[in-house]
C-alpha cells in the first residue's frame, strides 16, 4: 500500500535540497528504504512564503499569495512509500531525521 509521509517544518533552520542530500542522518534513512524496495517518489517544497492559493467561487478563478492556511509549522517536503501496512509506513516515518524535530502525517493512498 502506498503512504505520503508529509514532513512538517518551521523554516527556522531551512536547508536547500543539496545540504538535505549531505545529512549523514537523512542519507542513511533514504538508503533504508530504498532497501526495502519502499522509496516512490520524494521531494523538498519551497518555503510558504512562495505558495500560491487558487480557489474557484462562482465560476471566478480567485488566487491569493501564501499557503491555504496561517501556521507555525508547514509541509516542508513529502516522501511517497509503499509500505506492507500502516505498521510498517509508522516505523519508517518514525526513523525518518525529522522526526525528533517536528510532526510527520502518514496518509495513505486510494487504491485504484
Amino acid at each position: 500500500m502506498r503512504y505520503m509521509l508529509m514532513i512538517t517544518d518551521d523554516g527556522a533552520e531551512l536547508a536547500s535540497p543539496a545540504e538535505i542530500d549531505a545529512q549523514p542522518a537523512f542519507l542513511s534513512w533514504l538508503v533504508d528504504v530504498e532497501a526495502r524496495g519502499g522509496r516512490r517518489a520524494g521531494t523538498l517544497l519551497r518555503p510558504p512564503d512562495e505558495a500560491v492559493t487558487v480557489r474557484v467561487r462562482d465560476g471566478r478563478v480567485l488566487r491569493s499569495d501564501g499557503p491555504f492556511a496561517e501556521t507555525k509549522e508547514w509541509i516542508a517536503g513529502v516522501e511517497v512509500l509503499e509500505c506492507a501496512d500502516l505498521d510498517d509506513a509508522i516505523a519508517l516515518a518514525a526513523t525518518h531525521p525529522e522526526a525528533g524535530r517536528f510532526p510527520i502525517e502518514i496518509r495513505p493512498f486510494w487504491e485504484d
